[in-house]
C-alpha cells in the first residue's frame, strides 16, 4: 500500500488547528469525513495532536468544519463525476438481487 492510501486525501489548516479530511469506502461506495485537532508543543517540545479545543478556539473550529463540510462535498462530486452515482449504484445493486431470486424461483419450480 502506497503512504497515500494511509494518509488524508487533505489537510486544512487555521494556525494551529487543522482539519484532515479522509477518503473512506463502504458497500455503498466512497464518502469522506474529517477528523479536527489542535497542534502544540508538550514539555520535551515535541509536536502533539489534541482534540481538545479551549473555548477562545471554538469559533475558529466551527469555521473550520464548516470549510471542511463544503470541501469534503466537493470530492464527492468531482467523485460522482468520474464514476456512477450513488443511484446508478443502488439500481445495479437491486437488479442483481432481483435476477438472484429470480434464478432461486426457477430453481424452485423446475423441482
Amino acid at each position: 500500500m502506497d503512504s497515500e492510501s494511509n494518509g488524508p486525501r487533505e489537510t486544512l489548516r487555521d494556525g494551529n488547528l487543522k482539519s484532515s479530511i479522509w477518503r473512506n469506502e463502504s458497500e455503498n461506495g466512497a464518502y469522506y469525513s474529517a477528523t479536527l485537532s489542535r497542534t502544540y508543543k508538550d514539555k520535551d517540545g515535541e509536536l502533539r495532536d489534541t482534540h481538545s479545543f479551549s473555548g477562545p478556539d471554538l469559533l475558529r473550529v466551527s469555521e473550520l468544519a464548516r470549510k471542511s463540510y463544503e470541501r469534503t462535498q466537493e470530492l464527492r462530486r468531482e467523485e460522482r463525476g468520474q464514476g456512477p452515482d450513488r443511484d446508478q449504484r443502488r439500481e445495479a445493486f437491486r437488479e442483481g438481487r432481483s435476477q438472484g431470486r429470480e434464478q432461486g424461483n426457477r430453481r424452485d419450480r423446475d423441482r
